[in-house]
């Protein structure tokens, strides 16, 4: 049958974990079409996709699976409602909120490895209201199989998340020691910032622009992960994604430090740290190796495919032993707020489609 899958969005940095999911489906002659619930988000996508333009037209498709790369969605909105999520680090603040937090709204939570998949499946048993399946993660079908291309110099790409309190960003001696570092020559930086970093602060990393340093504005990372040597970053989910290509990270005042990891503290530490992460010893790639072999085992490139085959999978699944949704009322009037429109109808238990329809 012809499926109409709508992925939900709501800024722009989920637009390269949603692009691999619309080629599986487009490739399987299925229709999908894309909703982004913040205005802003609206305006930036590309003429190629199909975008419905506000939350009535998001209703009049009704799509059979809506694939959510945010962590709220119109609960309102016919179909199978799948988390996709728009991170793979777990938190950057604390193990038991974040990434793991079930606010209520999604029937299937489609997980990266292991790291991820055993706490959701003890959610699951608790919650009992969704089921989840480990797929691996989209954004990450392109990275693979590992490529390298070819440089001049060892290159650093730096990153970071958009908390003002995690943020090297926001650190002006951060800032000022990169500068110092990529005048000397003897290496090649290229910047890329979370989309939500002010601009004011973006401006300082182009400020700083020289034939050795580069600021770019995009959020397909993934060319800039093959032509680096080295991630410079802090708390960013982006430290996990670049470990998956098996190259040292070092991070600045990261909340979750360890043994896979250069982690440093100081300012006057960076350029010895990445030294160090140039020239890695053996038992720092073990370790990076093993915390990839939790965190993210899939190098097929076919995350996009386990997760939309689970999704159809589901959606033609026996689910009546699930118990409801949640209410979530305060959550739900958040959600009908940001979008300007209040309808009292929900939907707290997941269709379930016959094989023939």
């Amino acid at each position: 049958m012809n499926y109409r899958f709508l992925i939900y969005i709501s800024y722009t940095y989920a637009f390269p974990i949603g692009e691999p999911l619309e080629k599986e489906i487009k490739k399987r002659g299925y229709e999908v079409k894309w909703f982004a619930d913040e205005p802003e988000t609206q305006e930036k996508f590309s003429s190629d996709k199909a975008v419905l333009k506000d939350i009535q037209e998001a209703i009049a498709y009704n799509p059979h699976i809506i694939l959510s790369i945010t962590n709220s969605i119109a609960d309102f909105l016919p179909g199978l409602k799948v988390q996709v999520f728009h991170g793979i680090a777990p938190s950057k603040r604390n193990f038991k909120k974040g990434h793991f937090r079930i606010r209520g709204f999604f029937d299937l939570y489609s997980t990266q490895g292991p790291f991820t998949t055993q706490p959701f499946k003890k959610l699951q048993k608790e919650h009992q209201h969704f089921e989840v399946v480990e797929t691996g993660w989209p954004k990450l079908d392109p990275l693979f199989p590992l490529e390298e291309i070819p440089r001049e110099k060892p290159t650093i790409l730096i990153s970071s998340t958009f908390s003002k309190k995690l943020s090297l960003a926001y650190n002006d001696e951060v800032i000022d020691e990169i500068k110092r570092i990529s005048e000397i020559g003897n290496w090649e930086f290229k910047v890329v910032l979370h989309p939500k970093i002010p601009p004011e602060r973006v401006q300082k990393f182009k400020d700083i622009q020289s034939e050795n340093l580069t600021y770019y504005d995009t959020t397909d990372l993934i060319p800039l992960f093959r032509e680096s040597d080295v991630l410079f970053a802090d708390s960013t989910s982006v430290v996990t994604e670049f470990l998956l290509q098996e190259k040292p990270v070092v991070t600045f005042r990261n909340t979750q430090p360890g043994p896979h990891l250069i982690n440093i503290t100081e300012v006057a530490d960076i350029e010895k740290a990445l030294e160090d992460a140039l020239d890695p010893d053996v038992s720092l790639l073990e370790e990076i190796q093993e915390f990839n072999a939790n965190m993210h085992p899939y190098k097929d490139g076919k995350s996009s495919e386990r997760l939309i085959d689970a999704s159809i999978k589901f959606l033609h699944a026996d689910k009546s032993h699930l118990k409801p949704k949640p209410l979530n009322l305060i959550r739900k009037l958040k959600v009908r707020n940001n979008l300007a429109f209040y309808p009292l109808k929900t939907y707290r238990k997941p269709p379930t489609l016959d094989r023939e329809n």
